[in-house]
This record gives C-alpha cells, structure tokens and sequence, in this order.
C-alpha cells in the first residue's frame, strides 16, 4: 500500500496521518481492514479505470474522516484529499508551478465525493472502479457479509434498533432497485451473491 505515495518526508507522513485515521478506536466497519480490501479490490477491476493512480489514492481518502455523518463525512474526506495532495504535490525552490499535480488532487476530491451516493455518469470508469471496489464487501460469502452487517451496526450503536431498522432498510432497498456495480467486471464477480445477500438482510430487518 505505501507505493500510493512518494518516497519522501512528506509523503511518509501523508501515509502516517491516513493510516492513523483508519485505525481510529470509534470505527467498527470503516477500518484498515476496509481500506485493505478496498485495495485489493480495485486490482481485477483496474482495467476499467482511466486513472489508476487517483483512483487508489481516492481508495486511501474516502473515509479519512469518518464520524458516523454520510454525505458530511465524505465531503469533509474529499477537502482534506484536497487539501493534503496539493500540498503533497507543492512546488520546490527549482519549480514555479505544481500545476500538472493539481488535477490529480482535484480528481481524487471527486471520487471520494461521489462515494456518497455512487453516483456516477456511465463513461466514468474511474468512478465505477471506486464504487464497485467499495462495495465488493456486498458479493462476498455470507458469512463475510454478515460480520460486515453487524460492524456496521456497531457503527451506529448510539441509534435505537427501530430507527436503524427503517434507515437501514431504505439503503438496502435503494441498492436492489438500482444497479450494484458498475463495470462488467465486478457485476460478474459479486453480482449476484450481492442481490442474495442483501435480500437476506433485508428480510431479517423487516420481519
């Protein structure tokens, strides 16, 4: 994972700062074990991608900041990507310009904001890499998938069961009814164990 960032003092101490966050002790699901499988399931899905690169560092970025608040939390993820790469990539005594980097940060921003919904245009294949990866959780076995189910709930302890039921329940709903994965790739890998899954889960909170 630490070939995502520049062998340098500031790189190392980006990898520090993003590892921290990931290891924060309030996280249950949204851990380093996430962003590990996050990573690794870019891999057989990075032939759909345009931006290999931006697309593993926004992997790095999407929940940096993670306190329980979607949309908050990914728009608040995506400043600091911003913020950090630009800075990253600032120019040195020699150079007048870190203007070929600034796209890259710009571009990495973006598909961490679009993870708050995955909601993206068709021809977006770095975008549809993202998203696929971070819902590759959903097609593994049922075992694997019912351990991420209860870290989730773990995540939102602090709601009282009937609500979390009816919230959870919207988002399970709302995934059936809509395309899981964007890339044939993914949709050939965890499509259908997905689709199986999440019914099941959907079931269980409903009855």
């Amino acid at each position: 994972m630490t070939q995502d960032f520049p062998d340098t003092p500031a790189g190392r101490a980006l990898l520090a700062e993003l590892s921290a966050r990931w290891a924060e002790p309030h996280r249950r699901y949204h851990t380093t074990d996430h962003l590990t499988a996050v990573l690794a399931a870019i891999e057989p899905l990075k032939d759909h991608a345009h931006d290999l690169h931006a697309v593993r560092l926004a992997a790095w970025f999407h929940d940096a900041v993670y306190d329980g608040r979607p949309g908050l939390d990914e728009e608040r993820s995506a400043q600091l990507a911003q913020a950090r790469l630009t800075a990253l990539h600032a120019p040195t005594a020699h150079e007048s310009t870190a203007t070929l980097h600034l796209p890259v940060a710009l571009e990495v921003a973006r598909l961490v904001r679009v993870t708050a919904r995955h909601s993206y245009r068709k021809e977006d294949g770095n975008a549809a890499v993202l998203c696929d990866a971070d819902l590759a959780v959903l097609g593994q076995d049922p075992a694997a998938y019912d351990l991420y189910a209860a870290a989730i709930r773990q995540e939102y302890r602090h709601v009282p069961d009937p609500l979390f039921r009816v919230g959870r329940g919207e988002v399970l709903r709302r995934l059936l009814d809509g395309p899981l994965y964007g890339t044939e790739t993914a949709r050939d890998l965890w499509e259908r164990q997905a689709r199986e899954n999440l019914t099941r889960e959907l079931h269980h909170i409903t009855d």
